[in-house]
């Protein structure tokens, strides 16, 4: 009996791992003009208006994705576009060491390890995703480079263990998520961006 429950725990954390490192291949299905997507796999756990200050400089809406230890870490684009620079200087794959606080944390954002990409789309609008770790682990992988364009079908980058993914988009933007809704990276709409004026 011993053996057999030492088995069967190995086999469920093999289980868990296998899960976890997976990177499906996922098409959008539909027209992704203006389109927002889910950046990851998790569930929404923050949709709220905050200062946006490393960046932006101004306030923006925020959407986050918590991702737990048993949801796939690969994170897709969640717009199409190109990955740009900001400032005309600052190079927009930037990655910083932080602390250890837990994803789902305001302030993990700000003070964890993280990683930010700053994307144009089409119709002109600038969206910004950062991949920000957990409490467990703060390795994050970015596959976005600069001046390069992107779309939503393509991985952004993979984070690994417990970890989020925060959406900077426009104030007037359409959500169409709700707190605590569960998300599928590059299937679940989160938003749609208002079309520009001429």
């Amino acid at each position: 009996p011993v053996y057999i429950g030492i088995l069967a725990i190995l086999v469920i954390v093999y289980g868990i791992i296998v899960n976890f490192f997976r990177c499906p291949i996922r098409i959008f299905p539909g027209e992704t003009e203006n389109v927002v997507v889910a950046p990851a796999d998790g569930r929404v756990v923050v949709i709220e208006e905050v200062e946006e200050n490393e960046y932006f400089h101004d306030r923006r809406l925020m959407i986050s994705v918590f991702m737990s230890v048993t949801n796939v870490h690969a994170n897709w684009f969640p717009v199409d576009g190109k990955v740009k620079k900001v400032e005309g200087l600052v190079k927009m794959v930037r990655h910083h060491n932080g602390n250890f606080h837990k994803a789902w944390l305001p302030k993990a954002s700000v003070e964890n390890e993280r990683s930010t990409v700053v994307i144009e789309t089409p119709s002109g609008h600038d969206v910004l995703v950062r991949q920000v770790a957990g409490a467990v682990a703060r390795r994050i992988v970015t596959y976005a480079i600069e001046d390069q364009p992107c779309n939503i079908d393509n991985h952004m980058g993979f984070i690994k263990f417990g970890s989020r993914v925060d959406v900077y988009l426009p104030l007037d933007t359409e959500v169409h998520v709700e707190l605590g809704q569960a998300t599928t990276g590059n299937g679940t709409v989160l938003a749609h961006l208002k079309p520009k004026q001429d």
